[in-house]
């Protein structure tokens, strides 16, 4: 029988969604006054999507969760038709450096972004029919290669940790796991070894200050964004880093802006409300009894994980630059519509947890 909507993660959804059009605005205006003699370009791009996004998200809590199963197979059949698609010169549009999206006029649509939550999807009904991890892992490296091929490491990593932790929930062998791990850091060596700009990313994050005005330029206005935050910040819209210091600050960096108008406080509300989003997801999946509702919920909420937790360790400079962007606050469509597709259908499982 049908529960009720788990309103905490609605408010908490709605909360940073807002929030993140107000930062996208704080955080582009002096660029795109610039640029499109307009302020409000960014915002009004983002605000379509929002707006679409939100009208998914109550779509998708409607529909009841079993649907995807059914259609599985289709779902991933599309994803993987867009993935070579895209890679196609003429089809699919290049920017910064990476042949990874389908333009629209000025929009843009990433289909790896698409591809997380199908394979999620796709992985949840494997794991609920078979016991047998191997084919999945390969699949998984599959579409991980072609991300590659874009290249988009970012994404591509973000992918293959998901469904790792699917794997885990459904008992994989930890000491398998491991084995995983290790050829994982193995392959992510060659794959540095074979790309000469994420060596220089890598060398960047060591020491950012070897190249101020090079590979370490981004690194280092993020820092200078976040220091001067202190308690309570500069102030909405006082951010010193948005002049043209910080490289398109609305979007992989935008939490630095964040830090720095409303310092440290800012920070722990903010990072509240994901942790709010993560412990009720968690909650809802361990609620959950049919496999394939524990297995999709679980995979959502570690995509969502892993890819706030990126964001924020490459802000701070944890790990070297991704280009992975924060849930539902930078700027970003493809990012936000398949953030709130997804939430949408946690909210639906939430609908059958006991």
């Amino acid at each position: 029988m049908k529960g009720k909507v788990e309103w905490l993660l609605v408010i908490s959804i709605f909360f940073l969604s807002l929030f993140g059009l107000v930062m996208i605005y704080s955080a582009s205006s002096i660029w795109a006054e610039y640029k499109y003699q307009d302020a409000f370009y960014y915002v009004k791009n983002q605000g379509i999507f929002l707006l679409i996004g939100f009208f998914l998200m109550a779509l998708l809590s409607k529909v009841p969760y079993r649907f995807y199963y059914r259609y599985a197979n289709t779902i991933i059949g599309i994803c993987l038709l867009l993935l070579v698609l895209v890679l196609i010169p003429g089809i699919g549009t290049v920017r910064n450096g990476s042949r990874s999206w389908f333009g629209i006029g000025s929009l843009g649509i990433q289909p790896s972004e698409f591809t997380k939550l199908g394979l999620i999807i796709f992985t949840s009904k494997y794991l609920t029919n078979h016991k047998r991890i191997l084919p999945i892992l390969l699949f998984t490296l599959f579409l991980f290669g072609l991300i590659m091929l874009q290249p988009d490491f970012g994404t591509g990593t973000i992918l293959v940790m998901s469904i790792l932790g699917i794997l885990f929930v459904a008992g994989m062998n930890f000491s398998f796991l491991f084995k995983l791990g290790i050829l994982g850091v193995g392959g992510v060596v060659g794959l540095i070894a074979v790309a000469p700009y994420r060596l220089a990313r890598i060398l960047s994050f060591l020491d950012p200050w070897k190249d101020p005005l090079g590979s370490g330029f981004q690194m280092i206005q993020s820092l200078y964004a976040i220091g001067p935050g202190g308690l309570f910040g500069l102030g909405f819209g006082n951010s010193i880093q948005k002049h043209f210091y910080l490289p398109e600050p609305q979007t992989d960096f935008i939490f630095s802006i964040i830090s720095e108008e409303f310092g440290f406080v800012g920070i722990l509300l903010v990072t509240f409300f994901f942790l709010l989003i993560i412990v009720t997801g968690m909650k809802i999946a361990l609620k959950m009894e049919d496999p394939f509702g524990k297995y999709l919920c679980f995979g959502i909420l570690f995509c969502f994980s892993f890819q706030t937790l990126m964001n924020l360790m490459v802000v701070v400079g944890l790990i070297p630059v991704t280009g992975v962007t924060l849930p539902f606050l930078s700027y970003g469509g493809s990012s936000l519509l398949i953030t709130l597709a997804s939430m949408g259908i946690v909210l639906n499982i939430s609908r059958y947890t006991k």
